[in-house]
């Protein structure tokens, strides 16, 4: 395993360190300062940046050949991080202790060293990582927020205000899909220069409220929590999997959230951002959507249809027939029927 020393703040020197420990050279256009990883240890880039008011981002996407390990050392109160692993994994532990955290993708992680203990991250070899970290010198943010900040939970407060860094704080959890918006908007933005840094300072102040809000929904019981996770997305396909699997015999929605592992008000935020619609808007879409096939592909009756996506009342079917085309499933099959027999004739 290969080891470096960061023994330098702001973020425009902890690139310079680690292009120093490296050898290899480092880039700044407008104050955001880039390194290449040099092909002998691995590929990728590393990105930092420094913005008024104590806030500061590093961008983590590379892979290395064997295990790295970044010692944050410097001797003096060390940032505030907020962590967030978008891909593979990170390993993190505090440089007075001995317990190494595994963040893996999706995660999110919060953290404090006490005093002037540092801060060890950890690559591991061959995965391709990429990290995203939001830094703030407390001290600093705490002299430009002039207002208290009663309204954000006391152990959180008590952490922005701990600019001596007298405790150690330690949280992880999933991050939000409003955080992993922002992470996209941010590799996508394409501007450079001024309007860059413009651009990333006001994400840095998105980001961190963005967090705030997912810490505070974080402490709620796990079914009552509001924010769906970036982690949450696969157990929204798997309802979505039942739904369409299971549609001739549904459960109620309460018990599909519940055997994909969400409340109800996760899952119905998952298929706002998924479908732009409530899951009952899905259902009666998806039925709709299996009719339609059912009667331009087979011969079965309506009635049979009708059982076959859960709905066993012909007038009703005719209704929501009648709503979504104007017409009745009869005609419907008929009129289907003639299209293509005629445009099989054209096509003689």
């Amino acid at each position: 395993m290969k080891s470096i020393k960061v023994k330098s703040l702001p973020l425009g020197d902890v690139i310079k360190n680690i292009a120093s420990e490296l050898n290899t050279v480092f880039t700044e256009h407008c104050e955001e300062y880039v390194l290449k990883i040099p092909d002998e240890y691995g590929k990728g880039e590393i990105r930092g940046i420094n913005f008024e008011g104590g806030l500061g981002i590093l961008l983590y996407d590379c892979q290395f050949l064997e295990d790295l390990e970044i010692q944050f050392v410097v001797n003096e109160v060390h940032p505030l991080k907020f962590l967030y692993c978008i891909e593979g994994e990170l390993l993190h532990r505090f440089e007075n202790d001995t317990v190494e955290h595994n963040i893996k993708q999706f995660q999110e992680a919060i953290v404090a060293s006490e005093k002037h203990n540092g801060h060890i991250l950890r690559f591991k070899k061959n995965v391709k990582s990429k990290v995203n970290s939001l830094e703030i010198s407390r001290n600093t943010f705490r002299n430009k927020i002039s207002c208290n900040l009663k309204s954000v939970d006391k152990k959180l407060n008590d952490l922005f205000s701990d600019t001596l860094a007298k405790k150690t704080f330690y949280h992880e959890g999933f991050y939000s899909l409003q955080l992993s918006n922002i992470f996209d908007e941010m590799k996508n933005f394409k501007e450079e220069d001024f309007i860059r840094k413009l651009y990333l300072e006001g994400k840095a102040y998105e980001m961190l409220t963005k967090q705030i809000l997912l810490y505070h929904d974080d402490l709620n019981d796990l079914n009552k929590t509001v924010l769906l996770r970036q982690s949450e997305i696969r157990q929204i396909k798997s309802a979505v999997a039942i739904i369409e699997d299971e549609i001739a015999k549904l459960d109620k929605i309460d018990i599909i959230a519940s055997r994909v592992g969400l409340n109800v008000n996760k899952m119905q935020e998952g298929f706002q951002y998924l479908f732009s619609k409530t899951v009952n808007a899905y259902i009666q879409d998806y039925r709709f959507k299996k009719m339609q096939e059912l009667l331009t592909n087979s011969d079965l009756s309506i009635s049979e249809i009708g059982d076959l996506v859960g709905l066993s009342s012909k007038s009703y079917i005719s209704k929501v027939f009648k709503d979504k085309t104007g017409t009745t499933p009869n005609q419907f099959r008929k009129d289907y029927k003639e299209s293509m027999t005629k445009l099989r004739k054209k096509n003689l």
